[in-house]
């Protein structure tokens, strides 16, 4: 590891002893000095070895400076056989990158003498003809005819020495004998010396073309090696780029989110007042027919930006891994023929026509989250619909091997091929919204197809501009084999309770959301006490003693997580709390408090499913309307009930009756207008049931229909 291949100042002085002495031992000095050979030999090593050593001042002696170890480290392994040694028997060898010993340093030959380059044979071969050839010859000398010199030079030394020492010693013992055959003899030993100088160029020339394919094959071993060395490191600097971009990604998510968190907040926390209100005064009998269509726009344009809201924060939850699916048994039959009612009217509306096509049998009962199942219908529909001019739509659906296949063609404009790669990006609505002015977020596209990819399903479409777009969606719906009910939910109005009356502490910060929930519980029989945050919710709570608290979260000086805590943990009560928040984030989140994702309601608050809530928890029974909703409401109405009523045909019956199953309350009065438009002699009932729509009576109206179908 540390030496030169040859150092002069050993085979210098082995070389000139040796020659020195044969000679003398030949009787070129005479036959005294003849006897004295070997003396002459270890004398011409002894005045030559400082010579040499003197004339080259010990350069060719150490070929690189020792690799110096730590201290403290007496003992080392080697990379190579992996046995401990003492620091002085290890080199450090920069082909293996660490310490090796001095055997496997011998042994291993495919380092090519890599830790002192400068000192190999071949190198101070180089340097001698260097020395002694002129410099318009040095080009020449690292090629193969300087090895093959070299080779030469050796081979037919060692050959001519060696025969002449045998031709000497025989010309001694034939000198007196037989002298005539010296001549003879002598030309033997030169046919043999010309043999061997023949094999021996051959040999030569065969190691110098070895060598050198050796030579080069190991140079393009080296070259892919450090080619490959600099991938892994150019791999690692782009994993660290990837590592830094990911973290940058992930931060700026996280600002997206907390973005999206604080608006959305924002947003929930006036929509709870108007949309609250919106449906408290559209409940209110004795508000007049004229002030109430001002209540539905106001409610329409709530509904419209939490539409928004929800799609954004939809959006934001899919993408951070927290959005959640309620999977339930579906009669699914009955929900597509929904879906079909409820489209049917609309494209019937603008002059389109709407084919549904079943192929083949639907099972009668999936497992599917219904709520979002008919997000990803509604989107696709309702932008076959809006943006379909002429023609009209196709919805078909079929169902194999737990697969569902719903496919949707409708005969639009088309999209471009330029706007292929981004039809499904947030926000983009594409050049055909423009240029037909319809409205929309951009966002139903790309809620839909996250939703589909999530539910384990893919989505597809296909699209020649200025013929049409279909899109086809494969969903994983299970089906269910076993009897399983599965009701529909049915409004009814609440007018109070039975048994003692109960306790609701509202916990908000601002008095507005306050007001809304006495508004909405105090007319029920509740008794209602108020708390603007969480300290004094945690203070009125052991004297007011609730039956249930409705609790905000982002609130000064103490929070509801804080609060609820210290009521559950502190005060050991097991009490029903509801986080009613417009932080939507949070409700999947875990808490010390214990509260589940269903005891957490997100602003604006539906009346009905804030009085489900906590009709659940305490176990009230409600005391609701009459059921015979028709008695009730003809002496406010003044209009005959079905006995005086024309009544229009079944089909436009089960089209009102599907409507109200779906609660699709727009579709239902563009439903009732289409009836009276043209039959003057259906107008009672089109004024009947607009005045029950109007104040969300549908399960008066869904009764009103089955009785006048019997």
């Amino acid at each position: 590891a540390y030496l030169f291949d040859i150092n002069p100042v050993g085979v210098g002085t082995m070389f000139l002893a040796s020659a020195v002495s044969v000679a003398a031992f030949s009787g070129l000095f005479g036959d005294t000095l003849s006897s004295f050979s070997t003396f002459i030999a270890l004398g011409t090593a002894l005045i030559t070895s400082p010579l040499i050593a003197w004339y080259t001042k010990g350069r060719y002696y150490i070929a690189r400076k020792p690799f110096v170890f730590p201290a403290n480290k007496r003992m080392q392994k080697c990379v190579v056989c992996e046995r401990e040694y003492e620091t002085d028997d290890i080199a450090h060898c920069p082909a293996y990158q660490g310490a090796i010993c001095s055997l496997c340093c011998c042994l291993d030959a495919r380092c090519n003498d890599a830790c002192k380059p400068h000192a190999k044979l071949s190198q101070q071969w180089i340097n001698v003809n260097k020395f002694i050839l002129p410099k318009s010859l040095w080009p020449h000398i690292k090629g193969g005819v300087a090895h093959y010199l070299l080779l030469m030079t050796i081979a037919l030394g060692f050959f001519g020495a060696v025969l002449g020492l045998i031709y000497f010693h025989e010309t001694i013992v034939l000198e007196n004998a037989a002298s005539e055959l010296l001549p003879q003899l002598r030309s033997g030993y030169l046919k043999v010396f010309a043999a061997l100088v023949f094999a021996s160029g051959i040999v030569a020339w065969w190691l110098v073309l070895t060598t050198e394919s050796r030579r080069v094959a190991q140079e393009e071993s080296n070259r892919q090696t450090g080619l490959l060395l600099r991938e892994i490191d150019l791999h690692k600097q782009t994993d660290t780029e990837l590592q830094l971009a990911r973290h940058l990604a992930e931060q700026a998510n996280k600002a997206k989110s907390r973005y999206i968190t604080g608006i959305s907040h924002e947003l929930r926390t006036p929509l709870n007042s108007i949309l609250g209100y919106a449906q408290l005064l559209d409940n209110d009998a004795s508000i007049p027919e004229n002030r109430r269509q001002a209540i539905r726009v106001i409610s329409r344009s709530g509904e419209h930006l939490l539409s928004l809201i929800e799609g954004t924060l939809d959006i934001a939850r899919i993408e951070s891994g927290k959005l959640t699916f309620d999977s339930k048994p579906l009669k699914f039959p009955e929900f597509i023929q929904q879906i079909v009612s409820m489209f049917e009217l609309q494209a019937r509306n603008k002059g389109l026509y709407f084919k549904f096509e079943q192929r083949g049998e639907l099972p009668a009962l999936v497992r599917a989250d219904q709520k979002r199942l008919t997000q990803i219908l509604i989107n696709i529909l309702g932008n076959a619909v809006k943006f379909t001019k002429e023609g009209g739509i196709t919805f078909r659906v079929s169902y194999a091997r737990e697969i569902a296949r719903i496919e949707i063609q409708d005969t639009g404009p088309g999209i471009k091929p330029s706007e292929y790669q981004k039809i499904f990006e947030p926000f983009e609505r594409g050049s055909a919204a423009d240029q037909i002015n319809i409205g929309g977020t951009g966002l139903g596209l790309t809620i839909s197809k996250l939703l589909t990819e999530l539910m384990g399903g893919e989505i597809h479409f296909k699209s020649a501009q200025g013929e049409g777009t279909s899109f086809e969606i494969r969903l994983f719906l299970s089906q269910i084999r076993q009897d399983v009910e599965v009701e529909p939910a049915v409004y009814r109005k609440r007018i109070g309770y039975h048994g003692r009356r109960r306790k609701v502490l509202v916990v908000d910060n601002e008095q507005v959301d306050r007001e809304l929930v006495m508004n909405i519980l105090v007319p029920l029989g509740f008794e209602v006490a108020e708390a603007a945050t969480g300290k004094e919710c945690v203070d009125k709570y052991p004297h007011f003693k609730p039956d249930v608290i409705l609790m905000d979260l982002a609130m000064p000086m103490m929070d509801g997580w804080e609060a609820s805590y210290i009521i559950r943990k502190v005060h050991h009560s097991d009490i029903p709390i509801a986080i009613v928040s417009a932080n939507a984030y949070d409700k999947n989140l875990e808490n010390a408090a214990g509260i589940e994702s269903q005891d957490f309601m997100v602003k604006p608050v539906n009346v009905e499913d804030l009085l489900d809530w906590i009709g659940q928890r305490l176990a009230i029974d409600w005391i609701k309307e009459s059921p015979d909703a028709r008695m009730a409401l003809k002496p406010a109405l003044d209009v005959p009930m079905s006995t005086d009523i024309h009544v229009p045909d079944q089909h436009h019956l089960q089209d009102i009756l599907s409507l109200v199953n779906l609660g699709y309350v727009k579709g239902i009065h563009q439903k009732l207008d289409e009836i009276q438009q043209g039959n003057p002699q259906f107008q009672a009932f089109t004024t009947l049931m607009k005045q029950l729509v109007s104040q969300f009576k549908l399960d008066a109206v869904k009764k009103y229909i089955e009785d006048v179908k019997r």
